[in-house]
């Protein structure tokens, strides 16, 4: 659900980790559990590895140990602001092969609601993601990529030409997405403000939203230092 997705869908972006979503009941994660022991993968920070943590929205961290992985880190959550519960993410997955083995990931769009954080990296990748796929595919346009392109292009000049090539779904969307409005006209300069303030109530919404969940993992350092040495 992070970097490494976004280089299998074409948006390169670097990464050191890998991010993993997963369903938060006991008897997947201790199938989780099965496989970090496999690459005998440490909790590092806080919060622990415990269901009512994920349930919450933290992310919990882990460094690999084994020699084949060694350093890797693996981020795992289960909840994510602005994205649905994993049985809808799951539904709308996208398997790819890497090297003979399947491989499920976010499906574009939910990647795309994924990225939309605080972090200015993020933000540099999401018009990567979604160019890659319009350029991919404008020439085979589905309702649902459509849809996609419309809500989520942030390149002026790509929303004037989507707006002007579906005219008719840009209609629909438009109630959601006001800037459409000014791509159908053409207006590129108020196009890259309308995008800044978009990004801004984004970037501010997640802000609000991890205020309560900073403040538990505050907590939880606390009570960690707190704690005397074990003898």
């Amino acid at each position: 659900m992070g970097g490494q997705s976004c280089v299998l869908y074409g948006g390169a972006e670097f990464s050191r980790d890998t991010d993993l979503a997963v369903l938060p009941d006991p008897e997947n994660l201790a199938r989780l559990q099965s496989a970090l022991d496999d690459l005998e993968a440490e909790c590092i920070a806080v919060p622990p590895f415990e269901k009512r943590f994920l349930d919450m929205g933290l992310a919990v961290h882990f460094r690999c140990r084994r020699a084949d992985a060694l350093g890797m880190r693996v981020d795992v959550m289960a909840k994510m602001r602005g994205v649905e519960p994993f049985a809808a993410l799951w539904d709308r997955r996208t398997t790819v092969d890497l090297d003979g083995e399947s491989v499920d990931l976010l499906s574009l769009p939910d990647l795309v609601k994924a990225k939309k954080t605080q972090r200015d990296k993020d933000w540099l990748v999401l018009p990567r993601l979604v160019e890659a796929s319009y350029f991919e595919n404008r020439d085979a346009p589905t309702p649902p990529r459509v849809d996609f392109w419309l809500r989520e292009l942030r390149t002026p000049e790509l929303l004037v030409e989507a707006a002007a090539s579906f005219a008719r779904e840009r209609t629909r969307v438009e109630r959601d997405r006001p800037l459409l409005a000014l791509a159908e006209a053409g207006r590129e300069d108020e196009i890259r403000r309308a995008l800044r303030d978009e990004e801004d109530r984004e970037r501010d919404a997640d802000r609000q939203y991890w205020k309560p969940l900073r403040a538990e993992l505050e907590r939880l350092r606390a009570a960690r230092h707190a704690r005397p040495p074990a003898s």
